[in-house]
């Protein structure tokens, strides 16, 4: 298929252009990967064609990213937001621009734009934002405060997938024990009832299978309350919040949840640092990522310290944030001037060993998975053949 289209350059100039794709998704691909920002593309001897599904996160990134490939490269704001206005983007993404675009005429600051728009972006970027406009690297923070946005959301994917294995299994053991109980005890409940003298587990299991049976449809009533209700309990910030506080005091869990809240934090404050933000605003937005409630305290503590005239490095080792190695680079970045490459440095040292706990832990649960599993299932089965046994028993 032959494509014609309108796009914008590096440069914010104009491109007029016709290329050969297998189909729209393979022709935009290539136009991205040439970095331009498609304004228009149809088909020849087509009308221009609008994506029209509904924006996912990583459209939001990618149009966030050409747009701050635009700012760095010269393009002023309002010739920026026109761009995207036009381009190929879902429309919900160009109704948001729109207004970011409304914003500006009416002379607004490209913060406060964005802030109108109402993108799903997290608390530091807006801030990010903010010192680059103050700065005049508008472009450079944005895309400053969009890689610690895809390194959050990378990590975020990188723990799901890992529970993917586990949950298939625990879903399939349920599974397994609900077609025990529901088909195979009830054959066997008259049989053994003729037995007067089971075995208390084959009593407890053909019970358990027959009341299951009676009352299939309050368990299922309950089963979908109690998810519902976890459900809920998960969207109350202050309950989540103490949930994972308490994960924070597990043996395995907690370890790889302390490394990867430093990981974050460190991160964070490496992005805020680069960006030119004071140490002391840094340290606030950044103790918004915190997940640990006790972390908090300690950080609040350590802003405490830095405002009454000690060093980064000195207030983090007092309130044992860090470890040692973590002390030792930020002394040394205050002490050069590279408190961001060094901040960025202790980062990595804790996603590396934040990955080493995660890949640790997933290796435990799927045993510990497998086994309960497989000792539920063995009981059920074990209380069968034993009431068949006690039942021949008798019939001898």
């Amino acid at each position: 298929m032959i494509f014609t289209y309108e796009a914008v350059n590096e440069s914010g100039a104009p491109m007029v252009g016709e290329l050969e794709a297998i189909d729209q998704k393979d022709a935009l691909r290539s136009l991205f990967e040439r970095r331009l920002t498609v304004i228009r593309i149809s088909v020849v001897g087509e009308p221009a064609s609008s994506i029209s599904r509904k924006a996912t996160r990583q459209d939001l990134l990618l149009t966030l990213h050409e747009m701050s490939t635009l700012l760095e490269s010269g393009v002023s704001v309002s010739e920026t937001l026109d761009a995207q206005t036009r381009a190929n983007y879902p429309q919900e993404l160009k109704i948001k621009y729109q207004a970011m675009a409304d914003e500006i005429r009416k002379g607004g600051s490209f913060s406060a734009a964005l802030e109108v728009a109402e993108f799903d972006l997290p608390d530091y970027l807006p801030q990010l934002v903010k010192a680059g406009e103050l700065t005049g690297d508008l472009g450079g923070s944005l895309r400053e405060g969009l890689v610690q946005f895809e390194y959050d959301l990378r990590t975020q994917e990188e723990f799901k997938g890992a529970l993917i294995y586990p949950a298939v299994l625990v879903i399939s053991g349920i599974a397994a024990v609900l077609l025990i109980f529901i088909f195979v005890v009830p054959k066997f409940a008259p049989l053994v009832s003729r037995a007067d003298d089971l075995p208390f587990l084959s009593t407890m299991v053909l019970a358990a299978g027959m009341w299951f049976n009676e009352n299939i449809y309050l368990v299922l009533g309950v089963s979908v309350f109690l998810l519902a209700f976890f459900r809920w309990l998960s969207g109350r910030s202050i309950y989540r919040t103490r949930l994972i506080s308490g994960a924070f005091h597990l043996p395995v869990v907690g370890g790889w949840l302390h490394d990867a809240d430093v990981a974050s934090w460190t991160s964070l404050m490496a992005t805020l640092l680069k960006a030119r933000v004071s140490l002391l605003h840094a340290l606030d937005l950044a103790s918004t990522s915190v997940m640990s409630d006790k972390r908090k305290i300690l950080l609040a503590q350590v802003e405490k310290d830095i405002r009454a005239g000690q060093g980064l490095a000195d207030s983090l080792e007092k309130a044992r944030c860090l470890t040692e190695s973590g002390y030792n680079l930020i002394r040394a970045g205050e002490r050069t001037g590279r408190l961001p490459e060094m901040m960025n440095s202790v980062a990595k040292l804790y996603t590396d060993a934040a990955k080493t706990r995660m890949s640790r832990m997933m290796s435990l649960i799927e045993p510990i998975a497998i086994l309960l599993i497989g000792g539920v299932i063995g009981v059920i089965i074990l209380g069968v053949i034993l009431a068949i046994t006690s039942v021949n028993e008798v019939v001898i």
